[in-house]
């Protein structure tokens, strides 16, 4: 469930803010006038919708090269080349 403020009653009290957002572990929608104006979430929260977002560009690469027939590597090459990153 969305957590939304408005600006106003937000003034001075960004501990506030910053504690609500780690309890909730959820983004803040701040309204002014009564329009949505800002998101304020927890820097763990960015990177988890970063990282999602960027998996989601990549499967939609991946789903455009198997439409139009391009072949991948085999799960050996992958593990292969999986085993010399770690072992670098």
């Amino acid at each position: 469930m969305p957590i939304i403020k408005s600006i106003s009653s937000m003034r001075n009290r960004t501990r506030e803010i910053s504690a609500l957002a780690r309890e909730k572990d959820e983004p803040i929608y701040l309204t002014k006038n009564g329009e949505g104006d800002m998101v304020i979430m927890t820097i763990d929260h960015y990177e988890r919708l970063k990282a999602q977002s960027e998996l989601f560009e990549k499967l939609g690469i991946a789903q455009t090269q198997a439409a139009s027939g391009k072949k991948g590597i085999t799960h050996t090459q992958m593990i292969s080349a999986l085993r010399r990153r770690i072992n670098v």
